[in-house]
């Protein structure tokens, strides 16, 4: 269960709006992101939320990944953004495929600012004699 579980929380997107709430557009970006990336997307879940008094609602894009997952949740009343990549390195590191995909999205959403981490999951255990 060895991996890498990178977080950002986004703020003051300078993006256009639909990417904020449009969640079949940010959802077929998250999908290319991530194939351009070289990461296998074997399911997928777009949901809008709808608006409130403070304007419109948000969207969750989740992609299922063979290697993990991705997720995306957007608070467009805030320009707010959350990103969240998750890959286990079973089998190959997937770190970079990792970083990539975040730098790509980021990169969408043009954030003023960003609060990043990055969290390595379980451990390399040698295999038992």
């Amino acid at each position: 269960m060895h991996g890498l579980h990178l977080t950002a929380d986004l703020h003051d997107c300078r993006c256009e709006l639909p990417w904020l709430v449009d969640a079949q557009a940010l959802g077929t970006a998250c999908v290319q992101v991530a194939e351009a990336a070289g990461l296998q997307v074997v399911g997928t879940l777009f949901h809008a939320f709808p608006a409130t008094p403070q304007g419109p609602g948000g969207i969750t894009a989740t992609v299922l990944l063979a290697e993990s997952h991705l997720c995306v949740h957007t608070w467009p009343e805030q320009r707010g953004v959350t990103l969240d990549v998750y890959v286990c390195n079973f089998g190959a590191d997937h770190s970079a495929k990792a970083r990539a995909v975040m730098e790509a999205l980021e990169g969408l959403f043009e954030p003023g600012s960003a609060q990043r981490h990055a969290l390595q999951r379980g451990a390399i255990h040698a295999e038992a004699a």
